[in-house]
């Protein structure tokens, strides 16, 4: 079963002397089980299949305050999530698509990266970052992939030769389960994908 950590705090302190690869998937919407965050978990579940041990960011854990570069102050929530980050080998990330980006909400998130430029591996440096998105019509998909990958290489990291857009148009999510087998098998792919690079940056 997947080790999740919905609400941005590790299921145990055993969880981070285990020696496997931690990847940190952050994403979906204030409400769970919507398209983007049953995508996230289908990756994170063959992440963890590969051999990797993995935290869940969503709903609840992604209820941030508005990020303020100025402001040194960071609630339970942001410490928790730039801590995951730090730690980790890898990331998958998943966005609704909101009028042809990034929602408000993940992106909000990935501003409180910048609380890592100064780390000995600043940002995302060194680490492969698995992008997803989904949409009702190809085009915000495409636009809002597009948009995601350039945030990952303006913070240093890596983005997998998989991205994976999902049209939620027609339906692809039954009973919180991917039911389609095409977007099943490419977010296991993107999945071992991000596992896979962790381990050769290991290696």
């Amino acid at each position: 079963m997947m080790s999740t950590v919905l609400s941005g705090h590790p299921a145990s302190g055993a969880l981070h002397a285990d020696d496997r690869p931690l990847i940190v998937g952050l994403g979906g919407t204030a409400r769970r089980g919507f398209s983007s965050e049953v995508c996230l978990r289908t990756a994170l579940e063959a992440a963890e299949q590969a051999g990797a041990r993995v935290e869940l960011f969503s709903a609840d854990a992604l209820d941030l305050p508005m990020y303020q570069p100025a402001s040194s102050h960071r609630t339970e929530r942001a410490v928790a999530l730039v801590e995951a980050v730090r730690a980790c080998d890898g990331l998958i990330l998943a966005s609704p698509s909101y009028h042809g980006n990034l929602s408000g909400l993940v992106k909000n998130a990935l501003d409180y990266f910048e609380d890592l430029r100064d780390d000995a591996r600043p940002y995302l440096e060194g680490r492969a970052v698995g992008c997803i998105t989904c949409a009702a019509g190809w085009q915000g998909t495409v636009a809002t992939l597009t948009s995601l990958r350039g945030i990952v290489h303006a913070l240093r990291g890596w983005p997998t030769p998989l991205g994976v857009t999902v049209n939620s148009a027609t339906p692809v999510v039954v009973d919180g389960a991917i039911e389609d087998a095409g977007p099943r098998q490419r977010l296991g792919l993107l999945g071992e994908q991000v596992v896979g690079f962790a381990h050769a940056r290991r290696g």
